[in-house]
């Protein structure tokens, strides 16, 4: 046998629907008036309630940030790399604004030394596997670490007249290990350490 639900009468519903509605209106103006904004208090001279504490995000931002700017300084110092290599006056590219310390002054003494011999580097340097292992931007010099796959086996050596490839010994490493050093100078970010770790990856 089906129950019937209980109907409430009519005018009795409607009295604890008004009585509802006051106890919501009331509810909201209460909380309107116990606000505080920042004309409530010039008005009373309650003081300002306090800045809320540094939360997770906000520390970890200033990290996130430097990996990002160490990573892109890092790629770009390859890519001129390549032009540095590839250009037999060297002219064409802007190493210094990549690298500093002794990442520059090792690329620039290799690179003329590989100019005075008749040759130079065609093709891309590819930058795999990069992972940012250390990074520390709030200290006296911020800086990261970076380690890479640095595969340059379309990196070719060739003669700077004829374009032709050089001979190379076959046993070396076109794909290993690198860890660099990136700081951050007052121009920006600068790679200023290349340590190949003789091994294959």
């Amino acid at each position: 046998m089906k129950r019937r639900a209980h109907r409430i009468p009519h005018s009795a519903a409607r009295r604890k629907l008004t009585a509802a509605s006051l106890t919501l209106c009331a509810a909201l103006i209460m909380t309107a008036c116990g606000s505080t904004d920042g004309k409530k208090h010039e008005t009373t001279g309650q003081p300002l309630p306090p800045a809320p504490s540094p939360t997770a995000s906000d520390t970890t931002e200033p990290k996130e940030t430097a990996k990002k700017e160490a990573i892109a300084t890092y790629q770009a110092y390859w890519q001129e790399m390549e032009k540095l290599y590839g250009d037999p006056t060297g002219k064409s590219a802007h190493l210094d604004q990549y690298a500093a310390s002794a990442a520059l002054k090792n690329a620039e003494a290799d690179a003329k030394s590989t100019h005075a011999r008749g040759l130079i580097n065609t093709g891309d340097v590819a930058v795999n596997d990069l992972t940012v292992t250390t990074v520390d931007p709030s200290g006296k010099v911020a800086n990261a670490t970076i380690s890479s796959c640095l595969d340059i086996s379309q990196w070719q050596t060739v003669d700077a007249k004829t374009r032709k490839p050089v001979s190379l010994p076959d046993n070396r490493l076109t794909k290993y290990l690198i860890v660099s050093t990136v700081e951050r100078y007052p121009e920006g970010w600068r790679v200023t350490r290349d340590d190949p770790q003789g091994k294959s990856c």
